[in-house]
């Protein structure tokens, strides 16, 4: 039974904690229980209100789906601002399901990811509504073997690639995130020009909203928090 992204991103953030212990623990005596203002049960309600709204997010997620977000900090701002046609989104990731569990894999830099090692983390990790204001879901028209390839490239990639803080589209091994779902996409189809670049000062570069904004990409679902 694949367990509900709720309970997987409870074990993996402090606040998920509190909340479950909020819910769960009880004193046969009605002692020692803590007083919850009503602006905390409002806004516990409401988180738990996001998790049951991302696990049924993802029953409608496949393989090889696109997996954009909103983040809130400062640098997911900046990240925006580099699309040119949709600022909606910050970061993105390739799904993948592996057994009965959904991961997201993502090329991440700064003091989130201090390896800058290619992450796999669960579907409701990534899609966490503390840090971030949405998601959003597209699919890419693949036929199934290129959608295997795909998947594959991702994972391969994974094993050795590190992020690149430089954003240089020439180099293989550094990737950002839209470079990394770029390449994995031209690896797998052996067309670069299903997904458009943009530029900056003769610069090219791969912005998230190339990714799908294109002829390939369809919109899944989008969902603000």
């Amino acid at each position: 039974m694949m367990m509900s992204p709720f309970k997987i991103f409870r074990r993996q953030h402090l606040c998920c904690l509190l909340l479950f212990l909020f819910f769960s623990c009880t004193s046969p005596s009605g002692e020692n229980i803590p007083v919850i203002k009503k602006d905390s049960l409002i806004e516990l309600k409401k988180e738990k209100q996001i998790f049951s709204m991302i696990f049924d997010v993802t029953k409608s997620v496949q393989s090889g789906d696109l997996i954009l977000r909103t983040g809130k900090d400062f640098t997911s701002d900046v990240m925006r601002r580099v699309s040119k046609t949709d600022t909606t989104y910050s970061h993105c990731g390739i799904a993948v399901w592996e057994n009965d569990s959904l991961f997201v894999y993502h090329a991440l830099g700064g003091e989130w990811n201090p390896d800058e090692k290619i992450r796999r983390d669960p579907f409701a990790l990534f899609c966490n509504p503390f840090e971030n204001r949405g998601i959003g879901i597209y699919r890419f028209d693949l036929g199934n073997s290129t959608k295997l390839k795909f998947i594959k490239e991702a994972q391969r990639y994974a094993a050795t690639v590190l992020f690149d803080n430089h954003f240089d589209l020439s180099s293989d091994d550094r990737m950002y995130c839209a470079e990394y779902v770029y390449k994995c996409l031209e690896k797998a189809t052996g067309d670069s020009s299903l997904i458009p670049t943009s530029s900056f000062k003769q610069i090219k570069y791969v912005a998230i909203d190339n990714l799908f904004i294109n002829q390939i990409a369809k919109e899944v679902k989008r969902v603000k928090y």
